[in-house]
Parts: C-alpha cells; structure tokens; sequence
C-alpha cells in the first residue's frame, strides 16, 4: 500500500451528491468521492453506517435518489450496460457453486463474463495461481474453508479484467490465517492499475490496504484522505507510557516544562505523557526522567489511529 497519492492518474470512479431513502429513513446523505487508476479506496464506518447501500448504487444494482456516478466515462444507473462492464463486484454474500470445483466456478462465471476459448482458461489459471488456490483447483467447493470460499469469491470477480473492483466486507467471519491471505491478495492488486473500492469496519484492513480513507457514519463521509491525514484531526498527538521506579511526582513536573508536551498524568509506577511528535521528543522525555533520578523498565509510544479519528469525529468508538 503506498501511504500517499503521489501523482495524479486517469479517475475511474466519480461519485456526486449520493442520497438514498428507504421510507423516511435517509440510509446515504449526499456522499461523494472518487477513485483513482492504481487506487485503493477504503469505505470505513460501522455496521449500518450506509457502505453496502452505497456500493449498490455505484454497482448499478439501486437507483440513487439523488446524485450522480460515473464510472469509466459512462453514467452508471442500474439500466446501464457499458459501465457495468468494468465492474467486478465482490459482494458479503458468498456467490459460489458448493457442487462445482473452484475450477469449474471460474470457467462457469468467466463465460457469464463474455470470456471463452484459450483466455478464460488462461485468465482461470492466473486467478487461481493470485489467490493460491491452484493446488485445490479440481477440489468442490462446498469442501473449502470459509478463507477458501472467500477467495474464490474475489476471483470471480476478478476474472474479467474489471476497471473497478468492489468488495464489500471480504474479511467477515474467516479465522486469522485466512484473513491475512485475503489481505495480500487484495494489496497485490492496485499494483496492476485496477482500482479498488474496499468496505470494511475493522480499522487494520483500511489501514494496511487503503491509499485514501472515507469515515463514513450514519449515511455520510465525516471525513476524507490518507492514514495520515486522518489522523491530523485528532491533533497528531501521541501518548508517552513510562514505566519504572523513582520520583515519579517531580519527573512528571520537570516533565511538563518541555516544550511538545501538553499533559502528563499518573505516578507511582508509572507516567503516560500527551505530547506532539512522539518520536522526536522520545530522547529528551527520556534523558529529563534519568536526569530527575526516575529509573525506566520500559517506555512506549502510542500513536493514533483511525479507531481514535472516528472516536474525534462522531464521539463514539468504530465498533459501537
């Protein structure tokens, strides 16, 4: 993943002024955003937050009630056919043939995908081989794990070479193991241009995948742009958690005299600072504790996290 855009590329993806109601209820409240060539785009928010029905509008699969998508050049509506052929959708819900091999589901999907002849077999090659299932190929699905199942589940959406992938939440109820293989598969592919739309609610995936970040809660974006970006709005500071032994009360008040530290709380045992650029005041918090004679057994920088920008924004923590 890189951390920043650097450059700037051909935009496959434009979203503008999104609502949509269900009743009274409105689920999207104007969000709009856009996707880049090479980019992974990460939806980010919690369960009922409005990101399925959000990427079901820019899959064609619901009408916007207000609001405009436009994907590679053509209007996406859901009687559109030309931009929903650069779409690869990746939905919750697993879309597989239990009775058919992992192989047999490829061939299956490609020729509903207009593929045939030698390039399907060969694209079903390539997407087994990017997803490490070759080795299980003529295996049935319905014998696969849930990691497995998943995987195949982004290779059919794969499979046709899409301008856009989608994926809605791939990571939900697999083990670990089985995660963190989805994860690669994922982060490999912006490296061949295609732009990814990824949904989640856990805070390490977006982190770890996502080029640019949308905090979404209750139908709109709360804010927008890199890890690092986000994570200016809560400040950019960090803690400082010391440990040891000594004049805990007169380090913490020599303590508060440096210039980057706001606050210092704690003693007895231990001391956890406010400070900004943790990393760079690290030697001088140090070097000031020994000096005050307290002895260290161990010392941690606590840095921000989108766990702590969601918190900022909407004053409740991402899982809620």
């Amino acid at each position: 993943m890189t951390t920043e855009i650097q450059t700037r590329k051909a935009r496959v993806l434009g979203v503008e002024g999104l609502i949509k109601r269900f009743g009274e209820h409105t689920v999207v409240d104007g969000v709009s955003f856009h996707i880049e060539a090479g980019e992974t785009y990460g939806l980010l928010g919690p369960n009922g937050a409005g990101k399925t029905t959000i990427i079901s509008m820019v899959a064609g699969l619901i009408p916007a009630d207000q609001g405009s998508i436009e994907l590679a050049g053509f209007a996406m509506t859901p009687t559109t056919t030309k931009a929903k052929a650069h779409i690869g959708l990746v939905p919750q819900e697993l879309a597989i043939y239990p009775c058919l091999s992992a192989r047999e589901n490829l061939l299956f999907f490609g020729r509903l995908q207009g593929l045939s002849g030698q390039d399907l077999k060969k694209r079903t090659g390539e997407v087994l081989d990017l997803l490490g299932l070759g080795d299980r190929a003529r295996e049935q699905t319905k014998k696969f794990s849930g990691g497995m199942k998943r995987r195949l589940n982004i290779g059919i959406g794969l499979l046709h070479r899409p301008t856009l992938l989608i994926l809605d939440e791939p990571t939900v109820g697999v083990d670990p193991q089985s995660r963190n293989s989805i994860l690669e598969s994922v982060e490999g592919l912006a490296t061949e241009g295609m732009a990814v739309l990824y949904t989640t609610h856990y805070m390490e995936e977006a982190e770890r995948l996502c080029d640019r970040i949308a905090i979404i809660d209750e139908g709109r974006i709360q804010a927008e742009g890199t890890r690092n970006q986000l994570v200016e709005l809560t400040g950019g500071v960090d803690r400082i958690e010391l440990r040891g032994s000594g004049n805990t009360t007169a380090t913490a008040t020599a303590l508060r005299q440096l210039p980057g530290v706001q606050h210092v709380d704690g003693g007895g045992s231990g001391l956890t600072l406010t400070v900004l650029n943790g990393p760079g005041l690290l030697a001088p918090i140090v070097a000031e504790a020994g000096r005050m004679g307290m002895t260290l057994t161990s010392v941690e920088i606590v840095r921000p996290d989108l766990e702590s920008v969601f918190l900022h924004l909407t004053g409740k923590a991402l899982r809620d």
